[in-house]
């Protein structure tokens, strides 16, 4: 075999290695997420795709959706505080709140539940029986299935699983600091760029975030996986994980008695 076979020999074992260990290194929707039937938008959220892939779709899911045709809650039903711009679908079984704001495009399935001082703000949707909580924002998300964020959240790029769980103030970073694009951290720890400059948590179906958590931009949590209260985490959980951190409380007499 001469020099330049060799050559082209060698080019072509490497390529097949960057191929192989990157169709390994990529973290299938279908590892973190069942879509649920209940949402109209099973065709554009393939499984096989990477989870952080299904980001840019929601816009798509949602641009290619019949709002007009589609047997949506009547306009004199809204509360008069609740300020409902662009294309929204909102499911006659919802409940609405007195005062918020939903700029379109946005889909918000049955049972629903909406709470006062809500803001969506375009290129949302949410499954079915989901609570979308007081004082929380939403953008550019995904919310499958029974999603409750109750309290004083926001939630910007991101795709929370069926019975996914966020206390009271949580927040899903979207923007690193230095706007680059956000790498994301594999199960196995491998690094690997989105492509994205903006993205916020995938958490799993099942997975939880405890109160004043901050999730840094590219966080993954597994099926069921928990992330403790108050922590500034970033990086992967695997499913049926618990990310804490051990603090020592100091305790100490108070000087003015």
């Amino acid at each position: 075999m001469n020099a330049v076979a060799r050559i082209k020999l060698l080019y072509f074992g490497l390529s097949l290695l960057v191929y192989l260990g990157f169709s390994q290194c990529m973290l299938p929707a279908s590892d973190l997420f069942d879509f649920p039937e209940s949402l109209p938008f099973a065709s554009s959220f393939r499984p096989e795709l990477a989870a952080w892939e299904w980001l840019p779709l929601i816009k798509q899911a949602l641009s290619g959706f019949d709002f007009k045709s589609a047997p949506a809650r009547k306009e004199s039903s809204i509360p008069t505080g609740l300020t409902v711009s662009g294309d929204v679908y909102i499911h006659p079984s919802v409940q609405l709140p007195p005062f918020g704001s939903i700029q379109g495009p946005a889909y918000i399935g049955e049972d629903c539940q909406l709470r006062p001082g809500v803001y969506i703000r375009g290129n949302v949707i949410a499954g079915k029986g989901c609570v979308l909580g007081n004082s929380c924002e939403f953008k550019n998300c995904l919310l499958l299935d029974g999603v409750q964020v109750p309290h004083f959240s926001y939630v910007g790029d991101s795709i929370l699983g069926n019975g996914a769980h966020l206390g009271a103030g949580v927040i899903c970073s979207n923007l690193r600091l230095d706007q680059a694009n956000v790498p994301i951290t594999l199960p196995d720890g491998s690094r690997h760029t989105t492509e994205l400059r903006k993205l916020g948590a995938l958490i799993a179906d099942h997975a939880e975030v405890g109160c004043n958590a901050v999730l840094n931009p590219g966080s993954i949590l597994g099926k069921r996986a928990l992330v403790m209260p108050t922590m500034a985490f970033r990086g992967t959980v695997a499913e049926n994980t618990i990310a804490y951190q051990k603090e020592s409380i100091l305790k100490a007499p108070r000087m003015d008695s």
